[in-house]
């Protein structure tokens, strides 16, 4: 298993709060942890930016990913509205999660619940060459169902 040296600093305030960590010895997310200072109640429907109280700094050719937490969508209905999210190499800013309530029951963020978890995925740019034409395939320009059910 490859392994990157990641530096992250707690946003001032967070030191209450534990640092991203794997679960398992077998995860491939860390979990991120809630950055409120009280009680954030998320209504059916409604959509918040919560902090995970910490900044990157992870090596070029890398990005972070955040992802919703599969308990807590299946559980509760909350997921991360762009998911995967993407932290780039080159941010510095404070990590923000777009928490989505998908649910028709409230519900409540408390600060240093796992609300988020967050990959590290290597990176591939893509050299863009225009083209007249494009190869043929059996697919061709079968799209959303085409396939079948």
């Amino acid at each position: 298993m490859k392994k990157i040296k990641i530096f992250i600093k707690r946003r001032k305030g967070c030191e209450d709060l534990p640092l991203p960590e794997y679960m398992s010895h077998g995860s491939s997310g860390m979990d991120l942890y809630a950055d409120v200072q009280e009680d954030v109640l998320l209504n059916p429907g409604e959509r918040r930016l919560i902090s995970a109280g910490i900044f990157l700094s992870m090596p070029e050719g890398f990005e972070a990913q955040t992802r919703p937490r599969s308990g807590l969508a299946l559980k509760n209905g909350i997921t991360l509205v762009n998911s995967p999210g993407t932290i780039d190499s080159d941010y510095r800013g404070l990590v923000n999660l777009i928490v989505a309530n998908i649910s028709n029951e409230p519900f409540t963020i408390r600060r240093g619940m796992r609300i988020a978890q967050m990959v590290f995925q290597e990176v591939v740019r893509a050299e863009i060459e225009e083209a007249a034409e494009l190869d043929e395939t059996v697919r061709a320009q079968g799209g959303f169902g085409h396939t079948g059910v």
